[in-house]
C-alpha cells in the first residue's frame, strides 16, 4: 500500500457476525446496517451490493472529473448500473463486475472516451484492475 500522496479520508467501520447475520457500523454513525447473505430472507444488504454502490459512485465521480477537465457538459440523467457477481469454484470464492454507463445525449465516441479515462483514474477501477473480471459498457 502506498503511503505517498495526501490522505483525504479514512473510512472506519466495525462489522460483527459476518455476512449472514452481521451488523456493520461506521465510526461516525452515518452507516448502520444489517447484513444478510445474497438471496436471504433476512432484511439487510450484502457486501456485493455495498461494493457495487461504492464502485459505481466512485466511477461516476471520475466521469464528472474527466468531463469537467475537458469542458464537456454531462446530462443530469447520467447513471451507472453496477452488477457484482459472487462466484464459487473449487471451494474458492471470487467476484466479477459489470458497470453499465448511461450518458444520454452525449456523442457515443465522446462518452466512450470519458468512460475509458474515468476507468484509469477511478480508485476502485485501479484496485480491481487485473484482479477480477470487469466489463464496462455504454448503454
Amino acid at each position: 500500500m502506498s503511503t505517498t500522496g495526501k490522505l483525504l479520508y479514512t473510512a472506519k467501520t466495525r462489522t460483527t457476525h459476518g455476512r449472514e447475520n452481521g451488523i456493520a457500523r461506521s465510526s461516525d454513525g452515518h452507516l448502520d446496517i444489517r447484513l444478510g447473505a445474497p438471496g436471504s430472507v433476512r432484511i439487510g444488504t450484502n457486501p456485493e451490493q455495498l461494493f457495487a454502490v461504492a464502485w459505481s459512485a466512485c466511477f461516476e465521480t471520475a466521469i464528472v472529473q474527466v468531463a469537467r477537465k475537458q469542458k464537456i457538459a454531462l446530462p443530469a440523467s447520467s447513471a451507472i448500473e453496477a452488477e457484482v457477481d459472487l462466484r464459487l469454484e473449487n471451494d474458492s470464492y471470487f467476484i466479477g463486475a459489470r458497470l453499465k454507463v448511461s450518458l444520454p445525449g452525449v456523442d457515443r465516441m465522446v462518452a466512450q472516451a470519458l468512460v475509458n479515462e474515468a476507468h484509469q483514474i477511478c480508485a476502485y477501477s485501479k484496485a480491481t484492475r487485473g484482479n477480477i473480471d470487469v466489463t464496462i459498457s455504454l448503454i
